[in-house]
């Protein structure tokens, strides 16, 4: 019998931590990059965040508001260095395209989620780089974050599998 199985027939989950979980999930991967002992030339460390923000959204639609783009991009920008406002206006027209995307299809697969989630991260680097440097030239800016966008794409399976991983955890039923 599994760890997190049930232990009473008809308990609900802690209301708690099925709002928590998701939230304080996020807020830690976009503080782990700054924790890690780690001094780079340029960027190539995947925003862990944005991944794990994307991979909740796309695990579970209806999870959260669209609104909800704004207090964890703000912590992002805080915690990133990036401009104040960036990730905030970026998760969140992120999370109404996703929105958009969900009215006009009727079921998406995982390469959909991943082709998905794929060019949102792109965007959001590269509007972010171009928002933290104005006046620099485009392909000095795809240059630089060309390694960030490549790595994020690549890792973004395994943050789904910790996001689906922290929702068995949400669940839990004690």
């Amino acid at each position: 019998m599994s760890s997190l199985a049930p232990q009473r027939i008809g308990e609900p989950p802690s209301q708690l931590r099925l709002q928590s979980v998701p939230i304080m999930s996020v807020m830690l991967a976009s503080a782990l990059p700054m924790m890690l002992p780690m001094i780079a030339a340029w960027a190539w460390l995947p925003p862990l965040g944005l991944l794990l923000f994307l991979a909740w959204r796309l695990l579970h639609p209806s999870l959260w508001p669209v609104w909800i783009g704004l207090p964890l991009g703000l912590w992002d920008d805080l915690v990133s260095g990036q401009p104040v406002g960036a990730a905030m206006g970026l998760w969140t027209i992120a999370l109404l395209g996703i929105d958009f995307i969900d009215q006009r299809t009727y079921w998406r697969g995982y390469w959909q989620d991943w082709m998905i989630a794929a060019v949102a991260t792109s965007i959001i680097i590269v509007a972010g780089a171009v928002l933290a440097h104005p006046g620099t030239g485009l392909s000095l800016i795809l240059g630089l974050v060309g390694l960030q966008i490549a790595a994020s794409i690549l890792l973004f399976p395994m943050m789904v599998r910790v996001a689906a991983w922290l929702d068995r955890v949400r669940l839990f039923r004690r």
